[in-house]
């Protein structure tokens, strides 16, 4: 699964508890877009009902699962009747955790959703994760993690758009690169300490980028995330 043209780069993330905001968004969007996100929020509110509900654009199911290797392998079998094109864990679940999580989505066999890893979240800076016990700062915890992560069997990562140049550098192409943090130019960065804009993000070596609030909270998603896309190399 490889971006075939700009606009699917995009993925909008659906952010709400709101099914019908959230169809709303994708209707507008989906014709600008290559995905919709769904994440926590959403899923947790709304279950696998809300999920069929959002139609326009395939599916990436953002649930960040981080668990016993068996629980999470179980929890990855229940989402596969989705047919989510992505599906996130944590890389920090470990080598047998990541491994697990490959191993029961190879059961959907070639429609198998992509194995994203998260490596550090992009609300955490060097000082807020230094705090958090992991020394070095966070380009040095994205690559240990990253490496390990693809090694185990992941099919790409999440990561800062600050990280992209590095990881593409160390991994190579064949790493599939998931970047939130994206602000367009003169957007609020809210709660993201780790940003970048779209064109930067894609220039450094993002597959996907991810845009929630700036397209969702927008008086005009659709022509939000055109511009968006229209900006992207």
């Amino acid at each position: 699964m490889t971006p075939q043209n700009p606009s699917e780069r995009l993925i909008v993330a659906l952010d709400t508890t709101d099914p019908e905001k959230a169809a709303g968004w994708a209707k507008a969007t989906a014709p600008h877009v290559g995905l919709f996100k769904l994440g926590l929020e959403f899923f947790l509110a709304n279950g696998a009902l809300g999920y069929r509900g959002v139609q326009g654009r395939p599916i990436f199911l953002d649930l960040k699962l981080h668990d016993i290797p068996n629980t999470v392998a179980g929890a990855m079998r229940a989402v596969l009747a989705l047919q989510p094109r992505m599906v996130t864990i944590h890389a920090a679940g470990g080598p047998a955790m990541i491994r697990a999580a490959r191993e029961a989505a190879e059961s959907a066999g070639q429609n198998r959703p992509l194995i994203l890893a998260v490596t550090v979240l992009t609300s955490l800076d060097d000082t807020t994760l230094a705090g958090t016990g992991v020394p070095g700062g966070a380009a040095a915890q994205v690559l240990r993690l990253g490496q390990m992560a693809l090694g185990s069997g992941a099919d790409g990562l999440v990561c800062s758009p600050h990280e992209v140049a590095m990881l593409r550098q160390h991994l190579g192409p064949a790493a599939k690169l998931v970047v939130p943090g994206i602000r367009p130019a003169g957007a609020d960065a809210g709660d993201q300490a780790r940003t970048m804009t779209p064109a930067q993000a894609v220039e450094a070596g993002a597959d996907w980028i991810v845009v929630g609030r700036p397209i969702t909270t927008h008086a005009n998603p659709g022509a939000a995330a055109a511009a968006i896309a229209a900006s992207l190399p």
